[in-house]
C-alpha cells in the first residue's frame, strides 16, 4: 500500500507540472481545399465505377435477339431475349440481331414447259428462328436473309414453273403459288428461316408470247364471225324452205277451193285487191276521179261568164 500511494503521489506531480495546452488537445477543422480534393477523389471512383458497370451491361431492344461471342469458347449457345443482360469486357462481344418478320421480292426470269420465258416476282415474309440464332450466325452471319433467300427463291421458281405450260401458269396460279410456297419452305428449313407468307405479286410473259396471244384471240374471234355467218346463213336456209313449203301448201289449199268452189274465190281476191289500191289511190292527192261515160268534158264557157 505505501508503495501504491507512492506511485500515486509521483503522478499527480508529474500532471500538475505539465502546461495546460499539453492537457487540452488543439481540435482541427478540414479546410475547403480538402473538402475540393475528397469531392473529387469520391467523382472520380463513382465515374470509374459506372464505367466498368456499363461495360459489363448491353441492352436488347424490342424485336430483337441477342448473341454472345466469347474469345475463348466461340459463340455461346445461349439466345439472350429482350433486356439487360451481362458479359464479361474484353472476352465477350454482344450481337443483336433482327428476328422480326422481313418482307422481300425476288424476281427471276424462267421459262415454262412449252419453253416461253416469264417474269416472276415473289414476295417472301421470313424471319429467323430464335432458338437457332447462335447456329445461324455461326453459319450464315448477320445477312442471312441476302446469304440465302434469293438463291433459294431462283432455283424453287425455275423448277416449278418449268412443270407448267404458259397457259397454265395464268389459269392454276393458285395452286402453282401454294406448290412453290410449300417447296420454298421446306427448302428454308434447312438454314433455320421461317417462311409467313410466299406470293407471285407479278407475271408477263415475253413479246413474241404476247404477240401470239394477241394473234390467237383475233383468230378465235374471226371464227366466231365466221361461225355465226354460217348459222345465219343455214337459218335463213331453212327458213327459205320453210316459206317455200308455206307456199307450196297455200297455193294446193287454194287449188283444192278453186275445184270445189270455181272462179268464185278468184273474185274474191281480185275485189279485195281493187279495194286495196282504190285505198292507197285514195290517199293520193296527185290523183283524181272522173265519172264514166261522155260527161267527161267541162264547160269551160260558162265557167268564164
Amino acid at each position: 500500500l505505501r508503495k501504491f500511494d507512492g506511485h500515486l503521489s509521483a503522478l499527480a506531480g508529474s500532471l500538475s507540472q505539465r502546461p495546460s495546452s499539453a492537457r487540452r488537445p488543439h481540435l482541427a477543422f478540414p479546410t475547403m481545399e480538402t473538402l475540393l480534393r475528397a469531392t473529387s477523389r469520391f467523382g472520380v471512383a463513382m465515374v470509374a465505377g459506372g464505367l466498368a458497370v456499363n461495360t459489363c451491361l448491353f441492352d436488347v431492344p424490342g424485336g430483337y435477339r441477342g448473341v454472345v461471342f466469347d474469345r475463348f469458347q466461340g459463340v455461346l449457345p445461349k439466345t439472350f431475349a429482350e433486356g439487360t443482360h451481362f458479359l464479361i469486357p474484353l472476352i465477350q462481344q454482344q450481337i443483336v440481331i433482327d428476328v422480326r418478320t422481313t418482307p422481300r421480292v425476288i424476281n427471276s426470269v424462267t421459262g415454262t414447259k412449252d419453253l416461253q420465258m416469264v417474269n416472276i416476282s415473289l414476295r417472301v415474309l421470313s424471319r429467323p428462328k430464335e432458338e437457332q440464332l447462335p447456329e445461324i450466325y455461326r453459319q450464315l452471319g448477320v445477312d442471312f436473309n441476302e446469304r440465302v433467300l434469293p438463291s433459294l427463291g431462283n432455283e424453287v421458281l425455275k423448277a416449278v414453273v418449268a412443270q407448267y405450260n404458259a397457259e397454265e401458269l395464268l389459269s392454276k396460279r393458285a395452286s402453282i403459288s401454294n406448290k412453290i410456297r410449300d417447296t420454298l419452305t421446306e427448302r428454308a428449313k434447312n438454314f433455320n428461316l421461317i417462311l409467313d407468307d410466299v406470293a407471285i405479286t407479278h407475271l408477263t410473259f415475253g413479246r413474241e408470247f404476247t404477240k401470239a396471244i394477241e394473234h390467237k384471240q383475233v383468230a378465235q374471234q374471226e371464227a366466231e364471225r365466221q361461225r355465226f355467218v354460217v348459222l345465219k346463213a343455214d337459218q335463213e336456209r331453212q327458213a327459205s324452205v320453210i316459206r317455200a313449203e308455206g307456199e307450196a301448201e297455200a297455193a294446193s289449199l287454194i287449188s283444192a277451193a278453186l275445184k270445189k268452189a270455181g272462179n268464185g274465190l278468184i273474185e274474191v281476191r281480185r275485189i279485195d285487191t281493187a279495194k286495196e289500191v282504190a285505198e292507197q289511190l285514195a290517199a293520193t292527192r296527185n290523183v283524181t276521179y272522173l265519172p264514166e261515160g261522155n260527161n267527161m268534158l267541162l264547160n269551160v264557157n260558162n265557167l268564164k261568164q
